[in-house]
């Protein structure tokens, strides 16, 4: 069990992608910015602790989807009180320096609200498409991404009185200032994800928090394995690190109403072609419950998601905070429909505050 408080995020749908394997936003048959906008707003007001968008250029139907920071900034300005971070921020589509200027000028603007969720990005076809560097070897990546995160921390603690001048492998500044800083000192909390031992090095490091997207059981108790050694290693404990799972969740009230809600996800017409391609959902167990044969959940539902009744998705739940996660990054598998968040914001979330 975690030490941090129990916190609930609400991963906005910023793209479409409908149907098929079920990935992330299989009810929304095509994106609309207001639309997004508001189910936002609306997890806001229901009393989600964090809020968070995808960082991509080109994903889901038709390649749409609403650039992060954008996303994110406006966000800012029509929310209250929720957390705000970038899953997975991409390293390469903003230069550090330009990325640390952005990060104070939200924070402050937001109040302290910001999370740094520092990546170096994913999907090398979009960085192509769009003709940004990004090495195909992921410890080349690393390097440099973690160069620009010492950039970023030095131009945080440069003062009126001392500008920066940083002279990296990478990255370059000459008498640069960031001005004025984070509303957070030293600086937003900065947390890092994926298993690479590197990246673990990085949160011994730097780190405040860690996610993981969804895993089954044993790989995550593996993972959480990896990042303890790797704090044990520089004499810190896992107890300093705010650990998230980041995972899908569909919500109703029984078990007739999961399927209901599967057979209109799966009724709408799949995306096809684009730059990720997921594949139709091919398992026996999972078409038995859908077409009412049986009322066990399949696995390929229950492994590393969130699925079934209130009482259901708080017992599982339980386990993972027993494995020491304490934020939960939700994808509302019906959204933009707002009953899901409702009905966790209702009668699951109370159970845990």
């Amino acid at each position: 069990m975690s030490d941090f408080p129990i916190q609930f995020g609400y991963c906005v749908p910023i793209f479409a992608f409908p149907g098929g394997g079920l990935f992330r936003t299989p009810n929304y048959p095509e994106l609309d910015a207001l639309v997004t906008m508001r189910a936002a707003v609306n997890a806001d007001e229901l009393g989600f602790d964090s809020l968070w968008v995808a960082d991509h250029l080109m994903l889901g139907k038709d390649e749409a989807i609403l650039e992060g920071w954008t996303t994110l900034s406006a966000l800012a300005g029509a929310t209250m009180r929720a957390r705000l971070g970038i899953i997975h921020q991409g390293h390469y589509f903003r230069h550090p320096a330009v990325a640390a200027k952005m990060i104070a000028t939200l924070d402050q603007l937001s109040g302290g609200r910001f999370i740094y969720f520092a990546d170096t990005g994913t999907r090398i076809g979009e960085h192509q498409a769009y003709g940004l560097h990004y090495p195909p070897d992921a410890e080349e990546r690393i390097q440099e991404f973690l160069e620009g995160l010492e950039l970023q921390l030095a131009l945080w603690r440069a003062a009126p009185d001392s500008p920066l001048t940083f002279n990296g492998k990478h990255y370059h500044v000459s008498e640069a200032l960031c001005t004025p800083p984070p509303f957070q000192q030293p600086h937003p909390p900065i947390w890092f994800g994926e298993a690479h031992p590197l990246t673990f090095a990085a949160v011994a490091r730097y780190g405040q928090g860690w996610n993981s997207v969804p895993v089954p059981m044993d790989e995550l108790r593996r993972r959480l394995d990896m990042l303890d050694a790797a704090l044990t290693a520089v004499g810190r404990s896992i107890s300093e690190i705010e650990c998230s799972y980041e995972t899908q969740i569909l919500i109703a009230p029984d078990r007739a109403g999961v399927r209901q809600q599967l057979k209109a996800m799966l009724a709408h017409e799949p995306v096809t072609g684009g730059s990720l391609h997921i594949p139709p959902v091919a398992d026996a167990d999972f078409w038995a419950f859908v077409e009412g044969e049986t009322d066990a959940y399949p696995r390929y539902l229950t492994e590393s998601w969130l699925v079934g009744t209130p009482d259901e998705i708080a017992a599982r739940l339980r386990e993972y905070l027993d494995m020491g996660f304490s934020h939960f990054m939700l994808w509302f598998m019906d959204a933009p429909k707002s009953d899901g968040v409702a009905l966790f914001m209702e009668q699951v979330a109370p159970r845990f505050r």
